[in-house]
């Protein structure tokens, strides 16, 4: 039976409740600063800890995890290292770059795929704009396990697999998430292109056919440089070729901290990497 008004307003204002006060709802929230929910970024960020024991505390950028279903967006300067940790192995996480100053120029997962004929990117490899220049370099790769063919799930996907795509949803679908992140800084759903997939493997065979490996892999992560000024935003979330009943996928940690060494082209490893990065330094001489 639902309760009369009557009943809520005694329940709220009796003498059990520890927030029936104004002074008694002030003093709970404040004695829960400090506390930390284990989904929100460390702040201030110099508080991060287990740092990499060449990370100064003071050259940190960014400590923020990411649970499945989460989402999280990043301006970063040109020169940043991110890592981004999978210690339980099973997620997805699905990256947009944009260019900060500019952010019409974005992260082109075909010029990325066809500019450097390679269709799985990993170690060494460039992200790269529509434009031909480098927005972020992969430095370290531990997985080598990404796709940049499939796309994201969309809420008429989720819908269908999961009863529910939209954003507060207990399944919200990739699109609906990194649009809330694209948002953060003014951008729109017409700001979405299609995101390389960190952790999952998608693999062409021979009959053109697509082949998903979505196996756990424990402790993995990639790094990354940002070699430009970027907004990075990224959406944790199953894959869409991940044929699992549940909305499964574990949390990932991005960490950001300034790099001591200046961007370079220690990466321009073939013609077509050496062009973007040429490309890359000749739009930085209007910021110099």
């Amino acid at each position: 039976m639902p309760h009369r008004k009557e009943d809520r307003v005694t329940s709220a204002s009796s003498p059990e409740s520890a927030t029936a006060t104004l002074a008694q709802a002030r003093d709970h929230a404040r004695s829960l600063a400090g506390a930390a929910s284990g989904t929100q970024p460390t702040i201030p960020v110099s508080a991060t800890r287990n740092l990499p024991a060449s990370v100064d505390p003071d050259d940190m950028l960014w400590d923020e995890p990411i649970p499945v279903g989460g989402y999280a967006s990043r301006r970063l300067p040109r020169g940043a290292i991110v890592r981004i940790e999978d210690p339980d192995g099973d997620a997805c996480v699905s990256l947009l770059v944009y260019n900060a100053h500019n952010p019409a120029e974005r992260l082109n997962v075909a010029d990325t795929v066809k500019v450097q004929w390679q269709a799985y990117p990993g170690s060494g490899s460039l992200l790269l704009s529509d434009m031909g220049r480098v927005l972020v370099s992969i430095i370290a790769d531990s997985s080598e396990r990404h796709d940049a063919l499939c796309g994201v799930t969309n809420q008429a996907g989720n819908r269908q697999r999961y009863g529910h795509g939209g954003i507060q949803s207990a399944s919200p679908a990739t699109r609906e998430l990194l649009a809330v992140a694209v948002a953060k800084h003014g951008l729109s759903r017409r700001d979405l292109t299609c995101p390389l997939n960190l952790f999952k493997a998608v693999r062409v065979l021979d009959d053109g056919s697509l082949r998903f490996d979505g196996e756990p892999r424990p402790g993995t992560a990639v790094m990354i440089r940002t070699e430009m000024d970027v907004v990075l935003a990224l959406a944790n979330s199953p894959h869409p070729l991940d044929t699992r009943v549940a909305y499964e996928a574990s949390t990932v940690r991005c960490v950001a901290w300034k790099s001591r060494a200046a961007p370079g082209v220690d990466l321009a490893t073939t013609p077509e990497r050496q062009r973007a990065f040429q490309n890359t330094d000749d739009y930085l001489l209007s910021y110099r």
